[in-house]
């Protein structure tokens, strides 16, 4: 996962720091009616969407109310969890909570094992042991040169398990986006 994007919270790291000064994405100029969280954890948005949403997130005080989102504690310091006021259908599945990584949105599943889920989603595991699943799979990448900058941008489909959700498989987009 890449360390240059949004964490949901009071922090932001570089590439979300400079696309606030690009004016890509403005929390201000985020609509919540827009949200369809099914596609930003299908990996079904794009960079600017989803960084658009991060930063309203973000940045809007009480936004995460606005959505009727609970947080609660994730046992993760990696990680920030919203109990949905509904569940949302992903992945074939359904689910009421969900976590923020460094680079994007994740649910938490139960019922199926981080490698049956990577399987049949045709996400390659990059470590499979029985203590831990992290697979990824490169959905959008993509480099655009503009004005002496070059805007590297990568989206991919991430399962895996984390120690703080035992018998829990998180599944979720990455959107990175790396200025050099």
């Amino acid at each position: 996962m890449s360390r240059r994007s949004a964490i949901p919270g009071n922090c932001f790291l570089p590439a979300v720091a400079i696309l606030a000064n690009l004016a890509v994405a403005k929390a201000g100029d985020y609509d919540p009616a827009s949200l369809d969280l099914a596609a930003l954890l299908e990996c079904r948005a794009d960079v600017p969407n989803y960084n658009s949403f991060a930063l309203w997130l973000a940045g809007e005080r009480r936004a995460a109310d606005t959505l009727g989102w609970k947080e609660v504690a994730s046992g993760n310091p990696f990680l920030r969890q919203y109990q949905l006021p509904a569940p949302v259908h992903v992945f074939g599945r359904e689910t009421v909570t969900i976590a923020f990584t460094a680079t994007g949105p994740m649910a938490v599943l139960d019922g199926i094992a981080a490698a049956d889920l990577a399987r049949q989603l045709n996400v390659p595991a990059a470590v499979s042991t029985p203590d831990k699943f992290l697979g990824e799979k490169v959905v959008a990448e993509s480099t655009e040169d503009s004005g002496g900058v070059r805007l590297a941008t990568r989206i991919t489909l991430n399962v895996s398990t984390v120690e703080s959700h035992p018998g829990k498989a998180l599944a979720g987009c990455s959107y990175a986006l790396d200025v050099k």
